[in-house]
């Protein structure tokens, strides 16, 4: 019993630590000292994953610790601001720098922002591209385009092929990723041409959609959608 006492103390202690290191979305907006939007503006923990702030300068970021340091870099100069705790930011660019958190920012969550961190692990692959493929389909246009696509016809009429990025973990379970198309989530890309697509992002890793992302996903933007 005297053996067990250091050990459930360390595990106790560990408790508090790893709850710290848990990551939550978070959400911001980045101004001038004025408080004019701040359009562009990169913002990231590590810079394998990087969020740009949009025309009214807000950014979301998908994993952030409560330890984690947040880098805004802008015209040449990158600003560090320790999170410590907090989970959204309003920042004030400037000689001297001003950040708090915002409770309206959280309760947002996801919503607030349609894009987050561009991941560096992504693929991403302009409608020219498709175009240059031959097909018009989507699903068809991205075989051998994306390390790790695999693309399985399913040789029945009028059936899409079978997308997977994640490699096969069950003979049973469903592979499919998710299909986003212009922020909104959809069933399959069967409706879009490749002559109507701007690019296209494929990301194994889409925590930021919950478990529907499980199996990754295939975002794609249309030359009617954002940029």
């Amino acid at each position: 019993m005297t053996r067990l006492l250091p050990l459930l103390f360390a595990l106790l202690l560990a408790i508090p630590l790893a709850a710290q290191q848990q990551g939550v979305p978070f959400n911001g907006i980045v101004s001038d000292i004025s408080g004019t939007p701040i359009k562009g503006a990169r913002i990231y923990i590590s810079k394998g994953r990087v969020a740009r702030s949009d025309k009214q300068g807000r950014f979301g970021l998908t994993d952030v610790a409560a330890t984690d340091t947040i880098h805004i870099y802008f015209k040449k100069r990158t600003y560090d601001i320790p999170v410590e705790g907090r989970k959204s930011l309003r920042v004030r660019l400037g000689d001297q720098l001003q950040a708090q958190e915002d409770q309206e920012l959280v309760n947002w969550g996801y919503g607030f922002v349609k894009k987050r961190e561009s991941l560096e692990i992504s693929s991403g692959i302009s409608g020219e591209d498709l175009v240059r493929s031959g097909y018009t389909n989507i699903t068809m246009a991205l075989q051998g385009r994306v390390p790790g696509l695999v693309v399985n016809q399913t040789g029945r009429p009028g059936q899409d092929a079978e997308l997977n990025i994640r490699g096969t973990n069950s003979f049973y379970a469903d592979q499919t990723p998710l299909f986003v198309v212009d922020g909104m989530i959809v069933e399959s890309l069967d409706f879009i041409s490749v002559y109507d697509v701007d690019h296209i992002e494929v990301l194994k890793e889409a925590s930021i959609y919950g478990s529907r992302g499980a199996n990754g996903a295939i975002l794609v933007t249309t030359k009617r959608g954002p940029k």
